[in-house]
């Protein structure tokens, strides 16, 4: 016993008395493990994190220029922008874009009451008051939702649209268009009328 004792602090050694100092020993242990048991025990569960979804930064008041070369290509202005972690943009308050052609000169414009970039698609989404104007032809494209590929430089709808030339006013359901609306498919046309001056 006296082996087991030696080294040990001073308290450890009660005289005589090696069942007293077990018994507390013993006692002590019960009660941390029952202490241990209550607290893994507890019936709470706990909260799981919630994913931020929402955007990661905004800007107000902003112009963007799209280059090639040294040259505008597209310049867009918005009232309010949010940029989202996977790049998506939102512009919640409209844009107005201008497109410009290989010289740098304007040839078509497009205004949306609200837009919406898919970075991943590389695709615009433009919706209610749509408003595609070729500046050269004066010709005016619109609709309530339109989409835009930069890469191939198409515009494209499954809505209602109109198309108004100088002299008539051709509508129907769906289109296929340049960006510039030099050229244009109307899926299924309704109709078209002539406009006199």
């Amino acid at each position: 016993m006296e082996g087991w004792l030696q080294g040990r602090p001073s308290f450890f050694m009660i005289p005589g008395n090696l069942f007293f100092t077990q018994a507390i020993l013993k006692r002590t242990s019960l009660a941390i493990l029952c202490c241990m048991f209550l607290i893994g025990c507890n019936t709470q569960e706990t909260a799981k994190p919630v994913l931020y979804e929402g955007p990661l930064s905004e800007g107000e008041d902003i112009t963007m220029h799209y280059s090639e070369k040294d040259i505008v290509k597209v310049m867009l202005k918005a009232k309010k922008i949010f940029e989202f972690q996977n790049g998506d943009r939102e512009f919640p308050e409209g844009i107005y874009m201008e497109f410009y052609d290989e010289f740098g000169k304007l040839n078509s414009t497009l205004q949306a009451n609200s837009a919406y970039f898919f970075k991943e698609e590389n695709k615009w989404r433009g919706r209610g008051k749509v408003e595609v104007i070729n500046t050269a032809k004066q010709e005016q494209l619109n609709t309530e939702e339109l989409f835009w590929k930069p890469d191939t430089k198409k515009i494209f709808t499954d809505k209602f649209v109109t198309i108004k030339l100088q002299n008539e006013v051709i509508y129907g359901t769906g289109l296929d268009a340049a960006q510039d609306l030099s050229t244009y498919q109307i899926k299924n046309p309704e109709g078209e009328f002539v406009v006199e001056d």
